[in-house]
């Protein structure tokens, strides 16, 4: 599949269409030689989708459609199934099911299975209140009919009602009960929209538009991976080369080239980021890193300099080097435009580490001449090492 949609050169609208073909095909020569069809195309899709493809995006686009056309088709074919004469007879009996798996069956199976990991009380009450509701409810239930099994209608009408009950008690609560339990999230803005566009003749850069924002990184600093390349820029219908239209504009539309793979990771750089005068390790959301990560990982991904021979620091070991002291919650460490904040202390060292933009008025102490030379050797040492 792979190489078909590199090498074909496939009409443009073709791509989606011959995926989903591609993939009917891999699930019947499966179950051909008695295989599982089911697993044979999720491993497909798991390569596939791994892979740099033509019309990648047009492709993912078709398939979540898809997705959800099926869906909707079975909740209808659930409501065809469902006889409301036959129903009155099972409804009490449903219910009481219904409220078993709920209340009793769903909470201990849940707090059985996460057992081993480490969530709390309250984040494996909310799991276990979600409830099982939707394409596999239904899937499940119409098992028995596609069978011929004996009082089949049976289990279909428990089925239906457990789902309705848990679309209208569990569905309509899930908000509330979060926020009781303080399992809550703030709710975030959604990401910017993006324009892609697939480029003839190559699969190495992407063309990727933006709507420049505000309070976006890009405006505020003009930070940029430096992995992406700004093509042009959209002003009042005007076509500009980032040279024409420099300084950019809040409201224009720009293009930049990037990696297929990496393309997603623009998105950050361009939505709305409120301002704030304390270090807040929270304040940025989606930048946030483990401390195990290197400079050079840190460099590669958000596009920020960092000093010839010290790539291979991690982010604890920049803390380590760049502090006289041991390192507490909020300790914040300049690198390049942005600022290191640590956000997580484990054995006095750091292992998460959130990103966050400096304001105008913010001051970062400047290093000692003691931190320098303290980061000279723990550079020297690791090159040591490495060798």
């Amino acid at each position: 599949m792979v190489l078909a949609l590199n090498r074909v050169a496939l009409p443009q609208g073709l791509h989606a269409p011959f995926v989903a073909t591609a993939a009917l095909v891999i699930f019947a020569a499966a179950q051909i030689v008695h295989g599982s069809g089911f697993f044979a195309v999720y491993l497909a899709g798991i390569i596939v989708g791994n892979r740099p493809t033509r019309a990648h995006n047009s492709v993912v686009t078709f398939l979540d459609a898809a997705t959800w056309l099926a869906q909707i088709v079975m909740f209808v074919l659930l409501g065809l199934l469902v006889s409301p004469m036959r129903l009155g007879s099972s409804v009490a009996p449903a219910i009481v099911v219904a409220l078993v798996l709920m209340l009793v069956a769903r909470p201990v199976a849940v707090f059985l299975c996460l057992a081993p990991f480490r969530f709390g009380w309250r984040e494996k009450l909310f799991i276990a209140w979600t409830g099982l509701r939707g394409a596999v409810a239904i899937f499940l239930a119409s098992i028995p009919m596609l069978v011929g099994l004996s009082k089949a209608y049976l289990y279909f009408d428990v089925a239906f009602v457990v789902v309705v009950i848990s679309l209208l008690l569990q569905g309509w609560t899930l908000g509330t009960a979060a926020r009781w339990l303080h399992v809550a999230l703030p709710r975030t803005d959604r990401g910017p929209r993006r324009v892609e566009l697939d480029l003839p003749g190559q699969l190495e850069q992407q063309l990727v538009g933006y709507r420049v924002r505000p309070k976006s990184l890009f405006f505020r600093r003009g930070l940029v991976p430096s992995w992406s390349k700004p093509t042009l820029v959209i002003r009042d219908e005007n076509i500009l080369s980032p040279i024409e239209a420099d300084p950019v504009r809040s409201g224009d539309y720009i293009y930049l080239l990037a990696p297929p793979e990496k393309a997603e990771t623009l998105d950050r750089f361009f939505v709305d980021m409120q301002p704030s005068t304390t270090p807040d390790p929270h304040l940025l959301g989606d930048f946030v890193v483990s401390g195990e990560h290197t400079l050079g990982e840190l460099a590669d991904i958000y596009g920020v300099k960092v000093e010839e021979g010290a790539s291979s620091l991690t982010l604890a070991d920049y803390f380590d080097v760049h502090l006289d002291h041991a390192p507490k919650d909020g300790a914040t460490l300049a690198l390049d435009s942005i600022v290191l904040v640590a956000r997580s202390i484990s054995g006095g060292r750091v292992n998460i580490v959130g990103l966050r933009l400096p304001e105008e008025d913010e001051k970062v102490a400047p290093l000692t001449r003691m931190q320098r030379l303290k980061c000279k050797l723990r550079e020297f040492w690791v090159s040591v090492a490495g060798i």
